[in-house]
């Protein structure tokens, strides 16, 4: 087909979204400035609506307030697990983070001033998420590329990172990256591995026409990998 990849190429693609994991065991070591720097141009080439880039990165470099973004995320999770009723227990035997491991620990925010950014946003005000999530997988799938593995923490009370990350008001943390190098990736998602939950079918989350009618997309199903 006119301007696709080569076959190698568009394989590298598939392998990359195929292979990235959410990880959470890391190896310790670092991540060379000149790979932080392909990895942030990587998430700063993302998609965004009405080009307004609401992302911004973080870097947290001292030990002082990584522990303290360690305490909260802990607070959370046990705050998180107590919710879970039943599944409270199975929930705290889960590995959820790695921020104490990772050679890099990046804080994604949302930037002031969003409400400016009437394109896009009048009917549909959370695509400054959607575009800042767009940005954070850029860098999960370049940084499995490379070779590095990546973690989103999601587990803190936004108010309280706020004020350790010193926000403006307006801007608004939506992710902890864990990032550096790993002994290894995970087979699977670690919570299927886990038992946690596992991946739908694709067959029945894509309708035809309107919701909860089945796609006949799937009814004679070709290889899902680029030839």
């Amino acid at each position: 087909m006119a301007h696709a990849f080569e076959a190698g190429e568009a394989k590298g693609v598939y392998r990359a979204i195929h292979e990235r994991r959410d990880m959470r065991h890391f190896a310790g070591g670092q991540v060379a400035p000149e790979v932080l720097r392909r990895l942030l141009d990587a998430a700063h080439h993302a998609p965004s609506v009405g080009f307004m880039q609401p992302w911004r990165f973080i870097r947290i470099r001292g030990e002082a307030l990584r522990q303290q973004l360690h305490r909260v995320v802990e607070h959370e999770r046990v705050l998180t697990a107590r919710a879970l009723g039943e599944r409270e227990d199975e929930f705290m035997r889960l590995k959820v983070q790695g921020l104490l491991d990772a050679a890099e620990l990046l804080a994604v925010t949302l930037a002031d001033g969003r409400e400016k950014h009437v394109f896009g946003r009048r009917t549909l005000p959370q695509m400054d998420l959607a575009s800042a999530s767009c940005a954070i997988q850029n860098l999960w799938l370049a940084a499995r590329a490379e070779g590095l593995g990546m973690g989103w923490v999601s587990l803190f009370d936004p108010a309280e990172v706020s004020v350790l990350l010193g926000l403006p008001e307006g801007a608004e943390p939506i992710a902890l990256l864990c990032l550096g190098p790993v002994h290894g990736f995970y087979e699977e998602p670690m919570l299927q591995r886990e038992r946690w939950a596992k991946r739908e079918p694709l067959a029945s989350l894509v309708f035809d026409e309107g919701w909860g009618r089945p796609s006949d997309l799937f009814d004679n199903p070709s290889p899902v990998e680029p030839t």
